[in-house]
């Protein structure tokens, strides 16, 4: 089995994972009301779309199991389960409203694109 070489090609690619995993992970971020949305500047949830990009990055996972390095996995994996957590939590403040009078993230039409600028 051919060793695997350190090139400066194969570190452009990890920085693109890591950079592709990111910006999934902002995009839910952003569905999930953790991030105002650009064309507000509020707090808005879509968890149909934030659970879109969540699958995705799970898909990714699976996909790439035993071929990513350390730096990626852990970004991947830290992603994932934080991700995951606020999903749940989104969801729960979507059935259940916060009885303290704050108002939850206005919901987002789901056909609205939150990477979409004006």
């Amino acid at each position: 089995m051919p060793e695997i070489q350190n090139t400066p090609q194969q570190g452009d690619h990890v920085a693109r994972f890591i950079e592709f995993v990111l910006m999934h992970s902002q995009q839910a971020a952003l569905c999930l009301g953790q991030i105002p949305h650009p064309q507000t500047g509020k707090p808005a949830t879509n968890l149909p779309l934030a659970r879109m990009f969540i699958d995705q990055l799970e898909m990714i996972r699976e996909k790439t199991r035993g071929n990513l390095n350390q730096d990626e996995s852990a970004v991947l994996a830290n992603a994932l389960g934080n991700l995951q957590m606020e999903y749940v939590r989104a969801a729960d403040a979507a059935v259940n409203p916060p009885a303290s009078g704050a108002p939850a993230p206005a919901p987002v039409p789901e056909d609205s694109d939150p990477g979409k600028g004006s």
